[in-house]
C-alpha cells in the first residue's frame, strides 16, 4: 500500500508543480482567452492561431483539475476563458465545430473533423459538472444532435487528421463517441444518450477487438469482418489502449464483469504487440499481420501520448482485476516514459520520439503541443490510485497484492 501511495503523490507533484505550471506561465491568451497551443517545449510561441480540437480538450483537462484533483481560482478562471472563447467562435452556422481560428476567434478552416466534437462534448460536459453552467451543457446536447444525424450518414463527414477509408467503419470514432455520449448522457439524465454510448462501446469490445489476432484494428468493413489491405490490418496501439479503458466508464455501474475482463485483456495484448523489443516504447502504428508496408504514418515513431493513455490504463486494468502483468507493465510504461518525455527545466513531455529515444520535430498529426493527454492521465492516474487506496486501507491485510511484489 505505501507503494501506491508514494507513486500517487509523485503523480499528483509531477502534475500540479511541473505540468501545470508549464501551461499557466506560457500558453494562456489574457486578451481573447482560450489558450496558445501551437507552442514549443520551452513555452515559446510557434504561432497565436487556435485549433478548436486543442480548446475543446483544454476545457476539460482544466475543468477536470477543479472537481478531480483540487479546485484553484487560477485553473477555473482559465476553464471560464476557454468557455467563453468556444462559445463565441467553436461553430459554424450548422452547430459544426470549426477547425482553426485566428487568436481573436476569427474561423480560418471551418469542420474538418467530426472527432473535434466529441473532445467538444467532453469539455463541455466536464466543465458543466464543475460549474454548473447550464449553457455548457445544452450546447453539448445540442452538439449531440448534430453528430447522431451525421454519424447515420457513414463517409459523408471529414476526419481529420485521418481520413477514414471509403467502405471501411473507423475505430476511432467509435472510441471517441462511446465516451462522449456516456458522459453526456450521464451528466445531462438522457437514458437514450446513454445507451447510444454503450451502443457503441459494445462494437469497440465485439468487432474492432478482435482477440483471436490479439489486435485492436484501427478498421473493419461493413460487416465488423477484417479486412487483408494495409489499411485493414492496421493497429494502432496506443488507441486500442486508451479505447479499452474508456469502457471501464462506459460500463460502470452496468455489472457487465465480462466487459471490464474484456478490457483488461484487450490493453494487456496492445501492451504487448505494441512494445518495441529492441528500444522500448511502445510503436505508434502496426500491422497486425506483421506485413508491410504499414499503413498507419510514422509508425516507428515513440509519441507521448501512447504512453500516457497507458499509465492509467494499468492501474485501471488493476483495479479490475488485480492480475500481476498490470503493474509489471505499468512500472514498464513508467520507467521508459519518465526517462524520456519530461523536458527538465520547462515541465511538460516533448511529443515525438524517434524509434531509438532521441526527440524529433517531425509533424505526426497536428502542429500542435495542447494539455491533454498528459493531464488526463496523470488525472485519471491519481483517480484510479485514491480508490484503490481507499479500498486497500479498508480490508484486512494480506488480501491485495501491492505494486512491489513479483509479476507473474
Amino acid at each position: 500500500m505505501m507503494e501506491f501511495l508514494a507513486l500517487r503523490d509523485f503523480l499528483r507533484f509531477h502534475l500540479l508543480e511541473e505540468v501545470m505550471p508549464f501551461w499557466t506561465t506560457h500558453a494562456v491568451d489574457q486578451c481573447h482567452g482560450g489558450l496558445f497551443t501551437c507552442i514549443r517545449d520551452d513555452g515559446s510561441l510557434v504561432n497565436t492561431q487556435k485549433y478548436m480540437w486543442s480548446q475543446t480538450r483544454a476545457l476539460w483537462t482544466f475543468s477536470a483539475l477543479c472537481r478531480r484533483i483540487e479546485r484553484r481560482a487560477e485553473w477555473e478562471s482559465i476553464a471560464d476563458g476557454i468557455f467563453r472563447f468556444i462559445e463565441r467562435h467553436g461553430r459554424d452556422r450548422h452547430g459544426h465545430w470549426v477547425w482553426l481560428t485566428e487568436a481573436d476567434g476569427s474561423v480560418v478552416e471551418g469542420p474538418e473533423s467530426i472527432i473535434t466534437d466529441s473532445f467538444a462534448i467532453m469539455g463541455l460536459v466536464e466543465y458543466h459538472l464543475a460549474t454548473g453552467n447550464g449553457d455548457a451543457l445544452r450546447i453539448a446536447l445540442e452538439t449531440y444532435d448534430t453528430v447522431k444525424e451525421r454519424l447515420s450518414r457513414p463517409w459523408s463527414y471529414p476526419t481529420a487528421p485521418y481520413p477514414t477509408p471509403q467502405g471501411l467503419k473507423p475505430h476511432r470514432e467509435y472510441m471517441q463517441f462511446s465516451l462522449a455520449f456516456s458522459e453526456l448522457g450521464k451528466a445531462a439524465g438522457r437514458e437514450d444518450i446513454l445507451r447510444d454510448g454503450r451502443e457503441r462501446g459494445l462494437e469497440v469490445l465485439n468487432h474492432f477487438w478482435k482477440p483471436g489476432m490479439r489486435s485492436f484494428l484501427e478498421y473493419v468493413d461493413e460487416r465488423n469482418g477484417f479486412v487483408v489491405t494495409t489499411e485493414g490490418r492496421t493497429m494502432v496501439p496506443g488507441h486500442g489502449i486508451e479505447s479499452a479503458y474508456f469502457q471501464f466508464f462506459v460500463f460502470e455501474g452496468t455489472g457487465r464483469v465480462d466487459l471490464q475482463m474484456k478490457s483488461c485483456e484487450a490493453i494487456r495484448c496492445c501492451l504487448e504487440q505494441g512494445w518495441d523489443p529492441l528500444f522500448g516504447g511502445l510503436f505508434l502504428g502496426m500491422d497486425a499481420l506483421g506485413r508491410e508496408p504499414v499503413h498507419w504514418k510514422n509508425h516507428t515513431m515513440k509519441l507521448w501520448w501512447p504512453h500516457t493513455e497507458a499509465m492509467p490504463a494499468c492501474l485501471m486494468a488493476w483495479e479490475a482485476c488485480r492480475a500481476d502483468w498490470c503493474l509489471s507493465w505499468y512500472r514498464k510504461i513508467h520507467d521508459y516514459s519518465f526517462a524520456r518525455f519530461p523536458c527538465p527545466g520547462h515541465g511538460e513531455w516533448t511529443q515525438r520520439l524517434t524509434r531509438d529515444g532521441s526527440p524529433v520535430d517531425t509533424l505526426v498529426a497536428l502542429p500542435v503541443k495542447d494539455p491533454f493527454h498528459l493531464p488526463r492521465g496523470l488525472v485519471f492516474s491519481i483517480e484510479t490510485l485514491n480508490r484503490i487506496l481507499h479500498t486497500l486501507q479498508s480490508k484486512p491485510p494480506g488480501r491485495s497484492k501491492t505494486p512491489g511484489q513479483r509479476a507473474g
